[in-house]
């Protein structure tokens, strides 16, 4: 994914000099031919995320177009003071891009697993929260976000996942299958277990439905509602803890239009991811791969013909 933003990144700056980029001492390997053809356009800050919000806050002002960008936690977490009070409160036009998103440096230890970001961005008022599963969709994501008012977040992983392109709108969500009694509701990379899950219940005759919700905000609520009318049951499912993430959006949006249906939650529950492994290892640990899916809808479907669900 992050070839993907570097590419249309480009693209952009070419066509509009106030196209700029500000970096914390990351993204070497990727990022030296937009040095090289944009010199004045890109900026490595150090080590110094909060000072780098400032610093995209002050050229926003000045009439730029900003994209910062680190990994995982750092340009969230780490600063999300200045975030509230430096971009959000004055609805700057800056995109914030988090390259390694939920387990994508799982071998790296907790503070390194961004698994809290979608919840805690959620909250600040006005910012568009978008977490794509492919590169097709990231390209599109980064071009969107620099022609709308406010600040964006664009979480990225590294590029494992599967391309499923379709037209991408910022707000609308994807309906990739739509048959079945279970629905699958997915964000992120994590997409791409909800396919793998999807083919092995074909392969025994359950079909499931899956809604991928790329954009976390706002929320595409008319689909999903739509999609809830037609199913008896959903697994929502995400890299992420499931407090204030896309389970806690779904729950929110059925609660609130009186949508009474079965919701199981896939994520990180109320704990820190406290070991380390990589990206894969670490999804069948916290029960959020293919496998734990699977098993879930297996036990869905068991319940509707016991008459549980």
């Amino acid at each position: 994914m992050r070839v993907s933003f570097v590419a249309e990144l480009m693209k952009m700056a070419a066509e509009d000099s106030n196209v700029v980029l500000l970096t914390g001492d990351l993204g070497f390997g990727v990022f030296e031919p937009f040095q090289k053809q944009f010199p004045r356009q890109f900026y490595n800050v150090g080590i110094a995320e909060q000072a780098m919000i400032g610093i995209a806050a002050g050229l926003a002002l000045g009439g730029k177009i900003v994209f910062v960008y680190s990994i995982g936690n750092f340009p969230t977490l780490r600063c999300l003071e200045q975030i509230r009070n430096d971009l959000c409160y004055h609805k700057l036009n800056v995109t914030i891009v988090s390259q390694g998103g939920g387990f994508s440096y799982g071998g790296l230890g907790m503070s390194h697993h961004a698994t809290e970001d979608l919840s805690i961005m959620r909250a600040l008022p006005g910012v568009t929260i978008i977490a794509p599963s492919n590169g097709h969709d990231t390209a599109k994501a980064v071009r969107a976000l620099s022609q709308q008012e406010g600040v964006g977040y664009l979480r990225l992983e590294k590029d494992k996942s599967q391309q499923h392109p379709v037209e991408f709108q910022i707000g609308q969500a994807q309906l990739h299958k739509s048959e079945g009694d279970v629905a699958l509701f997915a964000i992120g990379g994590i997409v791409g277990e909800a396919f793998a899950a999807a083919e092995i219940l074909s392969g025994r005759g359950v079909k499931v439905q899956l809604l991928e919700i790329h954009t976390l905000k706002p929320l595409d609520r008319t689909k999903i509602l739509s999609v809830a009318s037609k199913v008896k049951a959903i697994v929502t499912i995400e890299e992420n803890t499931i407090y204030g993430g896309l389970y806690g959006a779904v729950a929110e949006t059925l609660v609130a239009n009186n949508v009474a249906i079965r919701v199981v939650a896939l994520g990180l529950q109320d704990c820190y991811s406290s070991i380390v492994g990589g990206q894969e290892y670490l999804r069948k640990h916290y029960r959020i791969d293919a496998s734990a899916i699977v098993q879930e809808v297996d036990r869905l479907v068991l319940e509707k013909s016991t008459g549980d669900v």
